[in-house]
């Protein structure tokens, strides 16, 4: 605990500093060594000096700054500040508002100090704004403590300020540095725009903050769509991280996905070469582009699939009986949403009954194909 008062302050004098005894003078004039006598009057050290009242003052002041911080500006506000409910004609102490005229400041910065003392007086830290009268001095708290009760902006005595804080002292840093860049965001994005670390660091912090604010979310989600370049590459992601899935799923799970949906055992050399690949792809830093490693990895994969499907005669059949029966189910459901209701309204062509007539062919022969086999 230290007082802001010239008692406090430091010695500005130090040990006299004198030149050199050994060794010719003129050669050593400009040597000094602490401890010894001064040679002349005019070599004598800057130190021994005289020193201005004025200079002397500015000396003190900061050395109560130092050591006190903020405490020592909070004191001359508890002690010259008005607190609330006192009236005009009770103390010689003035408003906020005519301080800051006096001062030359915001009355907000002068109740900004007022709130910091207010806050470490309930503490019991320092005396409470009645117990103090202009001039007065008392022992200041270290300045450690300053910034445990002084809030630098306004935002952090409201609710979002409070939450800033909050989530700053939750990261191990100062809640004045998060408050600062809040009432900054043109810088934000400025240090965004100009340098890959902190475009990275807010590129993490949206990710992070994506759950638990829906309308974030939403827009985030909109942005893209509407931007060509963003919904590309979001669908190029989407497509490696499927295909990476799917090697994951057989060297994890092994199991395969037949091009005609069935699900089967996969082969011992099939699954090995799903682990060759997928651990290259884990093995990637997080700023490597995965996409071309996917690709290679299902490609390889799925040749592997088709040799599996292919190397055995019943897995075949039932492959290709397979690829049949979606390829008719896709097709039922194409002519089953035709309607007819239109008809009347002369929508139809001459081309189109030709291309039903040759689909109703089409579909004859394939019968006829079918039932010749079956029989």
């Amino acid at each position: 605990m230290t007082a802001p008062t010239e008692s406090a302050a430091a010695d500005v004098t130090s040990e006299g500093a004198v030149p050199a005894q050994a060794g010719p003078v003129e050669a050593e004039a400009n040597i000094w060594v602490p401890g010894g006598e001064s040679v002349s009057e005019e070599d004598a050290p800057e130190d021994a000096a005289p020193v201005s009242d004025l200079v002397a003052e500015d000396a003190r002041a900061f050395g109560v700054y130092a050591r006190t911080g903020g405490w020592a500006f909070a004191l001359m506000v508890a002690r010259s500040v008005r607190p609330g409910g006192q009236a005009v004609g009770e103390t010689p102490k003035i408003s906020a508002r005519r301080f800051s005229e006096l001062a030359g400041c915001s009355a907000e910065r002068v109740m900004r100090y007022y709130k910091a003392w207010d806050k470490a007086a309930d503490d019991g830290l320092v005396p409470h704004f009645e117990a103090l009268a202009p001039g007065q001095d008392v022992e200041l708290p270290d300045s450690d403590a300053w910034l445990t009760y002084y809030a630098s902006r306004s935002i952090a005595v409201s609710p979002r300020g409070h939450a800033i804080s909050a989530a700053a002292e939750a990261e191990g840093i100062r809640p004045t540095k998060a408050l600062e860049v809040a009432e900054n965001p043109t810088a934000l994005r400025a240090a965004i725009l100009a340098d890959p670390g902190t475009a990275e660091a807010a590129r993490k912090a949206l990710m992070d903050r994506l759950e638990a604010d829906p309308a974030l979310r939403t827009e985030l989600v909109r942005d893209i769509v509407r931007t060509d370049d963003l919904k590309k590459a979001v669908a190029a992601e989407a497509k490696a991280g499927d295909r990476v899935e799917y090697v994951r799923q057989i060297a994890e799970n092994g199991q395969i996905k037949t091009a005609a949906g069935q699900k089967i055992e996969a082969p011992r050399e099939l699954r090995e070469e799903a682990e060759r690949h997928l651990s290259l792809i884990d093995e990637l830093d997080d700023d490597e582009e995965a996409g071309e490693w996917a690709r290679e990895a299902y490609d390889s994969v799925r040749e592997l699939v088709t040799k599996t499907v292919e190397s055995d005669p019943d897995l075949r059949v039932k492959e290709r009986r397979a690829k049949f029966y979606n390829s008719l189910q896709k097709a039922t459901k194409v002519f089953e949403e035709l309607t007819l209701d239109d008809a009347e309204d002369d929508v139809y062509e001459d081309d189109m009954l030709k291309r039903l007539e040759d689909l109703q062919q089409a579909i004859a022969s394939c019968i006829s194909a079918i039932q010749a086999k079956v029989q």
